[in-house]
């Protein structure tokens, strides 16, 4: 063990759809900790105005324009942050999108949309960035992941269905890599509220629910996963893969009974 098991200073940390969101708060975190931080996005103005916003660390946060539905974007990203830093120390796959609608309606255009960002985008920036850990002998992935890989959601199968599938990569790949010294992880966020989704979190009904199914009472916010990413980057998890972690409020530990008093049930009747 190390004098301190979470040290991630001077660690060089890539984490894709890290210019709002989830992606942001966790690129935060670690540059609050003295990382160097690489972000990605597919718009250079977000890109550039996320890390002219972030407060001024050991290190400032620097970016790359990477759409991860297209490969060869993914390794020319690869590529730039390795000659920019020497090596890759951590790679969070964050990138994903989504579209709520009834399984009946999606059409092939909007499926594929999803599942190649979600799904093959994660599977080959993985695989781009484990050929630099592999040659490196070192290195840990964090995928994230989402409560509807525990349970699925309704009107938004495909989604549910990339999700499922990181899960599955997420334990595959620690299976095949970890003999090259590179571990996998996966955070698996509950019900989180982002700029993106305000609007609809706004519904007095939506929240009533929310407070009824998740035992701590309240909206996630981006930054309650930062901890949990920077743990899984440091020494102290130096143990840790194939594993994902459910960051959701005791969400997924099951379900509230909607009984609150004690009912006397004889077994005989």
């Amino acid at each position: 063990m190390t004098t301190n098991p979470f040290n991630l200073e001077d660690s060089v940390v890539l984490i894709s759809g890290g210019s709002r969101g989830i992606g942001l708060a966790i690129a935060e975190g670690f540059a609050s900790q003295g990382a160097k931080v690489v972000i990605t996005g597919r718009t250079e103005k977000s890109l550039v105005e996320t890390c002219e916003k972030t407060p001024s660390t050991k290190h400032a946060m620097t970016w790359i324009v990477c759409d991860v539905a297209e490969e060869a974007l993914i390794k020319s990203c690869v590529n730039e942050v390795v000659e920019r830093h020497g090596r890759i120390d951590t790679l969070v796959n964050c990138a994903g999108i989504n579209k709520r609608m009834p399984a009946i309606e999606y059409t092939a255009e909007e499926f594929d949309a999803i599942v190649h960002i979600n799904l093959r985008g994660a599977f080959l920036m993985s695989q781009t960035v484990g050929k630099v850990m592999i040659k490196q002998g070192s290195g840990n992935q964090i995928n994230i992941d989402s409560f509807t890989s525990h349970a699925p959601l309704t009107n938004v199968v495909p989604y549910s269905m990339t999700k499922a599938g990181m899960t599955g990569m997420t334990r595959g790949l620690a299976l095949e890599w970890g003999k090259y010294g590179i571990r996998i992880n996966g955070i698996a966020p509950g019900f989180i509220l982002t700029d993106l989704n305000k609007k609809m979190w706004e519904d007095e009904n939506l929240q009533a629910w929310n407070k009824a199914v998740t035992p701590a009472k309240r909206m996630g916010a981006p930054v309650d996963l930062a901890g949990t990413a920077m743990f899984l980057a440091s020494p102290a998890a130096d143990f840790v893969s194939g594993q994902t972690i459910r960051v959701d409020g005791g969400l997924s530990a099951g379900l509230n009974w909607p009984i609150e008093k004690d009912f006397d049930v004889s077994l005989n009747d």
